[in-house]
């Protein structure tokens, strides 16, 4: 849509800022017009500015069939909250029954329009149909929820003309919004909501916040409609793994229609009286989980409370937030660690800006040179980590607070090949290690309950290839897998699940979704947020590229990392987007810090990892 507009849909062209087929176009917070300068054309997908607003023309008289289509589709991109001027366009019972929140259709390309005429066909007649067509990249369904889509699109739209009036409406059409790229990325906009989760880590003594992102309309009340899509409970494909404390029934008080914070950047939310009779650690709880996901796109929001009728449930500072709940990647790491020579585990200072700066080698008989090592993960708590041995058949564990010796290995593979054995282990939050065998034949998925005992095997159904990469969230409930199959190797991203068979504990990998659908060959991953992973790939045919992207396959707002060649291994910190992104590539151990450029760390290092 947009410039994207295809063949048929000729536009009525945009009349400096006020007029064109988009509208109206209002900008907030403007003192005055400007009354000198160049008079210049406003392009039809404008910056996403959110101070600026656009919004749609309404059918001109006598307008012909292709100008009410080409003005309808353009009344879909516009920010009138309840599609109004779009219902315009339409007849009033095609206006009664046209659903636009059922699902939002993404085309590589505005829609095109072919006229669909018979050659017997006469001019005059009362009746034209067209067919919308185009390339499907994505859908978002009705409960915001984002996917990757591929493959064609084609759907009829029916025109006729009104006996009485003579002006040509749309009877017929496809439920739903459908609109090209560029309009979605300015139309819309990516916000995590937050649940907790079920399985909570041993011992803690706060639930897990998750997050669970959807997409809203980024100029059409985004606080509101984000506390009523965090008020409608999780997305479907998280729904088995989270919880809310929300009573079930909970909605906004009736007759609200907006919500802003106050002066005080306190945010006020008055519920129905299904939320009336919680109590005050619930509450804080509920509170929690608004404050969460409101600051996750009003940073500015200080403060939530909440009312039922006339009477105040609780109140929640944001400095009080993490005595109540604790973010999945709350917690800031206090070093980044790397093998150094391919023998030993090494540190620094997780914040240490001084590239010069001597690693020093960890506590425990990781750290002691006893071992030829190929990769590493170091536990949350940063007091143990494993290690894989040089050709992948062994993996070990050890205390990074003791001086205990190594031991025997905690699991052996006995894959043919040192690409055929274990990949590089992962903790999660409850303490539990993950780590991949590659044997051929006995290719499997394994957690390690705290890193020891018999390893239990991880159901994985729907997971189609042998998996190269392991990496759990922080909040437990997700884990990203590179699965190879063929010459392909994808990301996927699998929701956790654990339960109990007989008395013993079961953990599945269920409903295996794509991260990045557009990279054919993924060479490395990391979390690098909530909801977000950075990862190194390749496109069909293309060269080696680094990117964010989001759990559910969408890209992430801002800017990619600088590029860097011949990359390895990547790690980034969960918790703080101030921590550099740290790789492994052909120059050695390198860092990117926020807004700068790749630096040289070491040269002989490699296996770089935050805890996780």
């Amino acid at each position: 849509m947009g410039a994207d507009r295809e063949e048929g849909a000729q536009r009525r062209p945009l009349r400096a800022l006020a007029y064109g087929a988009l509208g109206v176009v209002v900008l907030a917070g403007c003192a005055s017009m400007p009354d000198n300068g160049d008079l210049r054309g406003v392009d039809s997908t404008p910056q996403q500015d959110t101070q600026v607003r656009v919004f749609a023309m309404p059918p001109q008289e006598n307008a012909q069939p292709q100008e009410i289509v080409s003005g309808f589709l353009e009344a879909l991109t516009s920010d009138d909250p309840d599609y109004s001027t779009a219902r315009q366009y339409l007849t009033g019972t095609a206006s009664r029954t046209w659903q636009p929140e059922l699902s939002t259709t993404v085309l590589a390309d505005g829609p095109g329009t072919a006229t669909n005429r018979r050659s017997d066909a006469r001019d005059d007649s009362d009746e034209l149909s067209y067919t919308l067509n185009g390339t499907r990249v994505a859908r978002v369904d009705t409960q915001q929820s984002y996917a990757p889509d591929s493959g064609p699109y084609a759907a009829l739209v029916h025109l006729v003309k009104d006996k009485k009036s003579q002006q040509w409406r749309i009877d017929r059409l496809p439920q739903g919004v459908v609109m090209g790229k560029s309009d979605f990325q300015r139309n819309y906009m990516s916000v995590n909501k937050y649940f907790f989760a079920v399985d909570t880590a041993a011992g803690a003594t706060h639930p897990t916040a998750v997050a669970d992102p959807v997409f809203v309309r980024r100029r059409v009340d985004p606080v509101t409609e984000m506390v009523r899509s965090l008020l409608s409970g999780p997305t479907r494909w998280l729904d088995q793994a989270v919880r809310t404390s929300f009573p079930t029934g909970s909605a906004l008080q009736k007759g609200v229609a907006s919500l802003a914070p106050d002066d005080q950047n306190t945010l006020t939310v008055p519920l129905n009286k299904n939320a009336a009779r919680v109590g005050p650690d619930r509450c804080n709880e509920m509170a929690a989980q608004l404050l969460f996901t409101v600051q996750n796109f009003a940073p500015a929001v200080e403060q939530v409370s909440l009312r039922s009728g006339s009477r105040r449930l609780c109140s929640l500072r944001e400095d009080r937030s993490g005595d109540v709940a604790a973010r999945g990647s709350a917690q800031t790491p206090a070093f980044l660690y790397f093998v150094e020579n391919k023998t030993r585990l090494v540190r620094i200072a997780a914040g240490n800006r001084n590239t010069k700066a001597d690693p020093v080698p960890v506590p425990g008989p990781l750290g002691d040179n006893a071992k030829q090592l190929r990769s590493v993960a170091v536990s949350r708590d940063e007091r143990t980590a494993a290690a894989v041995g040089a050709d992948g058949s062994r993996l070990y564990v050890a205390s990074l607070v003791s001086d205990d010796p190594l031991g025997s290995p905690a699991l052996t593979s006995h894959g043919p090949t040192s690409e055929d054995r274990l990949t590089a282990p992962s903790w999660d939050a409850q303490g539990d290690l993950w780590v991949a065998d590659r044997d051929p034949d006995n290719a499997r998925l394994l957690v390690l309950q705290h890193g020891a005992g018999e390893p239990l095997e991880v159901k994985t159904p729907g997971l189609d290839g042998r998996i190269e990469d392991v990496r759990v969230a922080a909040d437990g409930v997700r884990v990203a897998l590179v699965v190879a199959k063929g010459s392909k190797k994808s990301l996927v991203i699998g929701r956790i699940e654990r339960g109990t068979d007989g008395g013993k504990p079961t953990v599945s990998v269920l409903e295996p979704r794509p991260a990045a659908p557009e990279l054919e060959d993924v060479t490395a991953m990391s979390w690098a947020g909530d909801s977000r992973l950075v990862v190194v790939g390749r496109e069909h045919g293309g060269v080696q590229t680094m990117r964010y992207v989001q759990v559910d396959g969408s890209t992430p707002e801002g800017p990619a990392p600088a590029a860097l060649t011949g990359v390895k291994e990547i790690t980034a910190a969960e918790s703080d987007d101030g921590l550099p992104l740290v790789a492994y590539s052909e120059d050695g151990i390198v860092r990117l810090p926020s807004g700068g450029q790749w630096q040289k760390l070491v040269t002989d290092g490699s296996a770089p990892v935050y805890p996780g």
